[in-house]
């Protein structure tokens, strides 16, 4: 048996004029004409809702509902106009948001329903959302509004360079509650918030339970820069969505990633909701 089977790879290479070793058995066969291109069928995909809501105490609810397409289809927005979107507040009652496509000035983010008031959201109180349409789609989520946790202080160091090379690096220290498991993140904005984000960190508290963070930055800031500190205290379900959107866009177009799905916080759609707890300081750097 093995006699017979170096007789055959001798044979082959023989044939293609090639040296190389056995290990290549494949890509020589290749090359000798053995490929064959095979046609996929792609099962029919049957297209779901799409929910991104993000609740904030004192501001007027705002979601976004779209439609998802074809993983090869051309990337192309969709937005049903027959979606019925309602938040159901701590107490019970049911707030409707209204079909109003727009834009927040405050973050530059695209909204399609909005509520008609302001709402008021402590840690430890739970909402629900949600959205259906006339096709009988129907996305539902619950999401507890985190602990605060305060930022203790924010620092920046400048370089010993001069003139355009003299740039800072920022320092945000928060304290870790001791008693809960927590996730958190931090994102830093240069000039506004609606710009993306100089600095986007999602650490957890494994190594650091109930201890204090320090997080710091590259040398990116120069005097007079004007940047937004933002902490966030996380929800577990936003926490892995973050990490497996993150997952997914290494994975995207690299051909040794391994491919991740975007684990949704919603149920019977695809998407997130979740209410935000966070703290902000706006720095200018001198």
């Amino acid at each position: 048996m093995r006699t017979s089977l170096i007789s055959r790879l001798s044979a082959i290479k023989w044939r293609c004029g090639l040296l190389i070793g056995s290990w290549l058995l494949a890509g020589l066969l290749g090359g000798c004409g053995l490929q064959k291109d095979i046609d996929v069928e792609l099962p029919a995909y049957p297209p779901q809702l799409v929910v991104e809501a993000y609740l904030e105490n004192g501001q007027v609810p705002r979601i976004t509902v779209s439609e998802s397409g074809p993983y090869l289809a051309a990337p192309e927005l969709q937005v049903p106009t027959d979606v019925k979107a309602f938040v159901v507040l701590p107490g019970g009652q049911r707030q409707e948001l209204l079909f109003a496509p727009g834009a927040d000035r405050r973050t530059g983010k695209a909204y399609t329903h909005t509520g008609t008031r302001r709402l008021t959201a402590q840690p430890g109180q739970t909402f629900e959302l949600e959205v259906s349409d006339s096709k009988g789609r129907r996305v539902t989520g619950q999401a507890t509004m985190p602990a605060t946790v305060p930022i203790d202080t924010v620092e920046w160091k400048f370089n010993d360079k001069q003139g355009e090379f003299r740039k800072a690096y920022v320092l945000t220290r928060f304290r870790d509650p001791a008693a809960t498991t927590d996730y958190y993140r931090l994102q830093i904005h240069k000039g506004r918030l609606a710009t993306s984000p100089e600095v986007d960190y999602t650490p957890d508290d494994r190594l650091n339970n109930g201890q204090e963070f320090t997080l710091g930055t590259s040398y990116d800031f120069a005097a007079d820069d004007t940047i937004f500190v933002s902490l966030y205290h996380l929800d577990q379900p936003y926490y892995r969505f973050l990490q497996s959107v993150q997952d997914a866009r290494s994975a995207n177009g690299n051909p040794f990633g391994q491919p991740a799905a975007i684990k949704s916080t919603v149920e019977g759609g695809i998407g997130v909701f979740t209410v935000l707890n966070y703290q902000r300081r706006r720095i200018i750097i001198q």
